[in-house]
């Protein structure tokens, strides 16, 4: 069982702050401050470009990405690390369209997020071929896959929504893609780290994700994707990098893939950040997640009883049912972005979704009972005083 309150200290937050936006970018883990100025001064600084041998640095992709292969249930050797998840999104795209390439049609739901429709709508583009993408409700998901059928090629869904933390049920959305011989993806950028997932029992044909959100990277952390490993020698990367290819100092003019998950490394990996990563990752290495989904639902549970109790004004967003929502909680205000200034100014950070939805992130690693009630009393004090209507709240900042 998992100590909460000593992953807590593991964890640098600033005091008389109760950061609930780790749904957004997770906190610093203590340990990643002198694991960095370690990889600066004695790696980059004394070893210079030897570190790429002596530290370890090419192998740090495959290596880190077993680590996070360990929390979604994928085998090793199929995880890897590096690039951003846009490129991964990409890369998975393209891979599995060319395992499909008589079919037709994406289908993904409004509730994805917009970076992973903008990435396929590019993709389309440029591949033509009377190709088309399709985004229901995600209600409606399991409907259309039966009613698309034999055109389907690929569904293509992020596990939980990012405004709402509404919840698909993977492991039979699966079935029902390939019952009709689609190939499924899934953006687990809120459920890595948020509560156990399990990829291989699933038979997820990809999986992509971000690091720096529940697991802790720290802002701008590379991504990971995951490939079942019976297609991993199939496929033929349309990102056809140095690093995936089978010989990258050969320096070969012409592209021939790597084994297995390698092919999907793109470019150079980023050192400093999978040293902010890989501290972050000894923490994780520590967490039971049978016993962190369990501790996360009762934060969950606490806030929103909190809330809908003190705070009227304020509509639940998520689903009420634990079982299907991620680890966030959502509450829709015709003001919410105002009030979540209020908030911040007082010391309890969320964040804020287009058009009305405040949003509040509940990781028990360093989030507990305490925090919760800190939060639900400042909440309901700046909705009972309408401190959230001053001038300055108003202002829309450049992230929200």
């Amino acid at each position: 069982m998992t100590d909460f309150n000593a992953t807590k200290r593991l964890f640098s937050l600033p005091d008389g702050v109760t950061y609930l936006d780790g749904n957004s970018l997770g906190p610093l883990p203590v340990a990643a401050q002198d694991r960095v100025a370690a990889c600066l001064r004695d790696e980059w600084g004394e070893m210079l470009i030897t570190g790429w041998n002596k530290a370890g640095w090419m192998d740090q992709p495959r290596a880190l990405g077993d680590r996070i292969g360990r929390l979604i249930g994928a085998a090793p050797g199929s995880t890897v690390v590096g690039d951003t998840l846009s490129i991964k999104v990409y890369q998975a795209l393209a891979s599995a369209l060319e395992l499909r390439p008589d079919r037709r049609v994406i289908l993904s739901d409004k509730g994805n997020f917009p970076t992973d429709l903008y990435m396929a709508e590019g993709l389309v583009r440029s591949l033509g071929q009377g190709r088309q993408i399709e985004t229901p409700s995600p209600e409606d998901v399991a409907e259309r896959i039966t009613a698309i059928g034999n055109d389907l090629a690929v569904l293509m869904l992020t596990e939980v929504d990012y405004r709402t933390g509404r919840r698909h049920d993977m492991a039979a959305l699966i079935r029902a893609a390939h019952a009709v011989g689609a190939v499924v993806i899934w953006d687990l950028a809120h459920s890595a780290g948020a509560f156990p997932v399990d990829v291989t029992g699933t038979d997820a044909d990809f999986a992509i994700g971000c690091t720096y959100k529940y697991l802790n990277g720290g802002p701008g952390a590379p991504a990971f994707i995951y490939v079942a490993p019976r297609h991993a020698d199939r496929i033929h990367p349309a990102l056809s990098g140095w690093l995936g290819h089978d010989a990258p100092f050969a320096f070969d003019q012409d592209y021939r893939p790597g084994p297995g998950i390698d092919r999907m490394r793109v470019g150079t990996p980023p050192v400093l950040q999978m040293a902010a990563l890989d501290a972050a990752l000894d923490i994780w290495d520590q967490v039971d997640m049978d016993a962190l989904r369990i501790q996360s639902v009762a934060l969950c549970e606490r806030f929103i009883e909190g809330v809908e109790a003190a705070c009227p004004d304020l509509t639940l967003a998520s689903p009420r049912e634990a079982s299907m929502r991620g680890s966030q909680v959502s509450f829709r205000f015709e003001h919410g972005y105002a009030a979540m200034q209020a908030l911040i100014a007082r010391g309890v950070i969320g964040d804020f979704r287009a058009p009305d939805i405040m949003r509040f992130g509940f990781t028990p690693l360093y989030i507990d009972e305490a925090d919760v009630d800190r939060a639900v009393e400042i909440l309901s004090d700046i909705m009972a005083t309408r401190q959230w209507d001053r001038p300055e709240y108003h202002t829309r900042a450049a992230v929200t």
